[in-house]
């Protein structure tokens, strides 16, 4: 596949590797460090236009290409995982209501989400449910014009600040998909605290009891919540993610470039030594190789290309694993100095670790792609 970015895409990305540079890096640390997304950052993400870049322009959204938002999101990833996680939860989220909302629905939220004025949150998962997706537990129940739903959510991306939720319940054992307020009565929202990596995505536990929630904002038909309408926002959200992994990809070689050109051992510059030029190698070819396939896998959504949810996949599964690998790498080629917060490297390898567990875990992306290659798709 011949990937060449045009020039407009350049300049994106230019433009993006600037802001992040300057609004993002001098809170990086410190988001992760305390665990919040300050409401300084939430505002410039809100009001620079990147929340609602790859929502539809005639709602107000930026309607960039899905090279040009996988772009943005490699260059957010790559300098705040945190931040680049509000992207992935936002947009997934906002897709799903521009795919299968009515067009009252859209005219009533999508300016809003498009904006930034709101943020949407993704609340699938469940204390006892994660890749399961068919084995939620929430539960709604019909009454007159609305639906009562009970149960609790987990793990929710952002929870603790978003306006609305795009919440998964079974209605008589039936999947369906209904956006809900946070104010909504009989929501409590409760934080998630202590969290490995990607510290500053404001994790929540949602409690509904008996919330009532008028059907008319209820997504698609009764049966189209999980195999529709959430594995369509899935397959954005995996589609974030392994750009977002392959800029994790992209700081440790950063990192690892700049501290072995200064950092001396035995008379000798650290990239003086065979191992770490070799170490040094493989973080490039990963960072190659994972761009290249979410490259391709952008270029096959653009096209809508009936294997680009399996592409994507293919990007996610191997884009992540990779930057676990590049971070595991940098943390032992900065030594005792990879474990302490002075370098950024231990965060990069705790991102990349969250990074593979997100959006379907390492697992689940195998069983699909050796399916996958049952088909024989090398073939084509």
């Amino acid at each position: 596949m011949d990937i060449r970015l045009t020039d407009s895409q350049r300049a994106y990305r230019e433009t993006a590797r600037q802001f992040t540079a300057r609004e993002l890096a001098p809170w990086a640390a410190r988001i992760d460090r305390e665990g919040v997304t300050p409401p300084s950052v939430l505002n410039v993400i809100r009001g620079c236009g990147f929340l609602g870049a790859a929502l539809p322009q005639d709602k107000g959204g930026g309607g960039i290409d899905e090279v040009s938002y996988g772009i943005l999101t490699e260059e957010v990833g790559r300098v705040c995982s945190s931040t680049r996680s509000l992207m992935t939860v936002h947009n997934m989220s906002a897709q799903a209501i521009a795919r299968f909302g009515d067009h009252e629905q859209q005219e009533r939220w999508l300016p809003d989400l498009c904006s930034g004025r709101k943020v949407v949150a993704f609340a699938l998962s469940e204390p006892e449910v994660g890749s399961a997706a068919d084995a939620i537990e929430t539960k709604a129940t019909s009454d007159g014009n609305a639906f009562r739903v009970s149960g609790t959510k987990k793990w929710i991306t952002y929870g603790l600040i978003a306006d609305l939720f795009v919440v998964f319940a079974k209605l008589e054992g039936a999947p369906i998909a209904l956006v809900v307020d946070r104010d909504s009565e009989g929501l409590r929202i409760e934080p998630v605290t202590d969290i490995f990596g990607v510290r500053g995505s404001m994790l929540a536990q949602l409690h509904f009891d008996e919330v009532r929630v008028r059907k008319e904002r209820q997504l698609g038909r009764v049966g189209m919540g999980i195999r529709f309408v959430a594995n369509v926002a899935l397959d954005h959200g995996r589609f974030s993610v392994a750009w977002g992994s392959t800029g994790i990809i992209q700081a440790c070689l950063d990192a690892c470039v700049a501290y072995s050109e200064q950092r001396r051992q035995a008379g000798r510059r650290l990239k003086d030594f065979q191992l770490i030029r070799r170490q040094l190698a493989n973080m490039l070819v990963d960072h190659t190789a994972s761009r290249a396939l979410c490259y391709r896998s952008a270029c096959l959504r653009q096209r809508r290309a009936p294997q680009a949810t399996m592409e994507t996949s293919l990007a996610k599964y191997h884009a992540s694993m990779a930057a676990i690998r590049a971070a595991t790498n940098a943390v032992h080629m900065h030594g005792a100095n990879g474990c302490s917060g002075e370098y950024p490297v231990d965060r990069y390898l705790r991102d990349a670790t969250v990074s593979g567990i997100v959006e379907g875990t390492h697992e689940i992306h195998q069983l699909a792609l050796a399916s996958y290659a049952l088909r024989r798709p090398y073939l084509d």
